[in-house]
Parts: C-alpha cells; sequence; structure tokens
C-alpha cells in the first residue's frame, strides 16, 4: 500500500503484483483507478493545487499550473524538492500534456519564481505563505484538511490564512494522484489480502479517509466531507495513471537540467 499512481504503476510492470480476483472490488472502480491488469486499485484520492494567500492573491489572478511560469509570480512561489513523487507525478503531465521541451522550459521558470530554495514538506509551503514568506504554494489537497483540523491553534491559523484553487478547470482538469493497494505475488493469503482491500473501499472506511486524513474517497456512494465541499467543486484531469510511470525518469531528468533541486 502507497501513494503515487506511478509507484504502483512501476510496482506494476516490475513483476512485483498479482492481480486482484474479485470483482465486486473491480466494479467499484473506473478504470482510472485501478491497472489494466488489475494488479493494483486506488483506496484515496488527492488533488495537487494550487494554494495562495487570501489577502494578497485574488483568484482570478490565477489560471493553470503553466501560468505560474509567468513573470508575475518571480518570488512568490514555494514548493517542495523535485525529490518528491508528488512533484514528479504532476511533472509527468505536464510533459504529457505539453512535451518536454515546453516541460523544461515550465520548470525553469518555476525555479526562477521561487521565494526560497525547496524544502520541508507540504504543510511547510503553506506554513510559508502563511507568513508572508511567498504568495503562492503547491501542494496537496489534504494537507489543507491536516492544518485546519489540527489541534495546534498556529496550524488552524494558516489553514484559514490561505485559499485553494484548482488549476487547469478550463482545460485538462487539475491533477489528481491516489494513494492505492496490490496484492504482492508472494503473498499466501491473498483471499485474506482481498478481504482487506475491501474493507478499505467500504462506504464505512471511505467515510473515514474523507474526514481523517482528508484524502478524497473513491467509493461512488460516499459524499465529501463538509470541509471538502468549502473547498469547491472541480474537473479533475483524466489522465491515466500509468503515464506518471510512463514519463517518470523523464520528470526527473528535466527537474535536473532545470535546477530544481
Amino acid at each position: 500500500m502507497t501513494a503515487d499512481g506511478g509507484s504502483l504503476a512501476r510496482a506494476s510492470r516490475a513483476g512485483v503484483l498479482t492481480a486482484v480476483e474479485d470483482q465486486k472490488i473491480i466494479s467499484l472502480l473506473p478504470d482510472r483507478l485501478r491497472s489494466p491488469e488489475n494488479h493494483w486499485v486506488a483506496v484515496t484520492q488527492r488533488a495537487r493545487v494550487i494554494v495562495h494567500s487570501a489577502d494578497r492573491v485574488k483568484p482570478e489572478e490565477l489560471s493553470t499550473y503553466e501560468a505560474l511560469a509567468d513573470e508575475q509570480w518571480k518570488g512568490r512561489i514555494v514548493i517542495r524538492s523535485s525529490s518528491n513523487s508528488y512533484n514528479q507525478s504532476l511533472m509527468a503531465t505536464i510533459i504529457e500534456a505539453n512535451g518536454e521541451e515546453k516541460a523544461l522550459a515550465w520548470a525553469e521558470a518555476i525555479v526562477a519564481n521561487m521565494a526560497r530554495s525547496p524544502q520541508g514538506n507540504d504543510r511547510d509551503q503553506v506554513r510559508a505563505v502563511a507568513a508572508g514568506l511567498a504568495d503562492i504554494a503547491v501542494v496537496n489537497t489534504y494537507y489543507i484538511g491536516l492544518l485546519a483540523k489540527s489541534e495546534d491553534e498556529a496550524d488552524r491559523e494558516v489553514a484559514e490564512a490561505v485559499k485553494i484553487f484548482f488549476p487547469n478547470q478550463e482545460g485538462r482538469g487539475a491533477h489528481f494522484n491516489i494513494s492505492g493497494i496490490g496484492v504482492t505475488k508472494a503473498s499466501k493469503k491473498q483471499e485474506l489480502a482481498e478481504q482487506f482491500i475491501a474493507f478499505l473501499l467500504s462506504d464505512e472506511v471511505q467515510s473515514i479517509y474523507n474526514t481523517s486524513t482528508h484524502e478524497y474517497a473513491v467509493s461512488k456512494t460516499v459524499e465529501p466531507s463538509e470541509l471538502q465541499k468549502e473547498w469547491g467543486e472541480f474537473k479533475a484531469d483524466e489522465v491515466p495513471l500509468s503515464t506518471l510511470a510512463d514519463h517518470n525518469a523523464d520528470a526527473v531528468r528535466l527537474f535536473d537540467e532545470a535546477g530544481w533541486e
């Protein structure tokens, strides 16, 4: 069980996983949320979005991931390291949508627009925006939920200081990745493993994901949490998750060429 559809696709291609056989599990998910061979299935979804200062950035100033390369954002963006799988998968979708040449130019422009060298996790990027060190961060939605529902008042204040913007809504949609699960070929208890997968996909557990980890449920019958509803409706990029694996090596190479630490 791991985060990132690209990682799961690479595990499948490496021959580590065996097919899930329970057709009830398969029927619960659309094609995009499981591998073509049913070697893995998604259990949650998360969007990688633009988070912006509620005071210093207006939503109408924002549009796409690509537009973050504009000079108006120079010195105003924070984002974590290129070694992070979330950024590598986002880059893979940009390569798929725009080609390598434009993807490299985009990465170079983002580096030029950074308020600081990449450091910390997604929550640290949001804290930097709230503290006025930057105006924009690119993070996964559920980190905003973790801050908003934290027992720490300072974290809750951070969440209140920013807003979520779903990019590329007039085009391909916002980048969505997953956490997913598969059964290894080495497993001697596949039936029990599949029972566990079915449990994770039950409405009861999917509702818990919505309200505790703040990732989006994959179940079609589970309503978003109230907090997720506050984030707004969105169009999601429907690019196959296998694409994240297809372009992962290229994403890493282009990040290196761009000087993205």
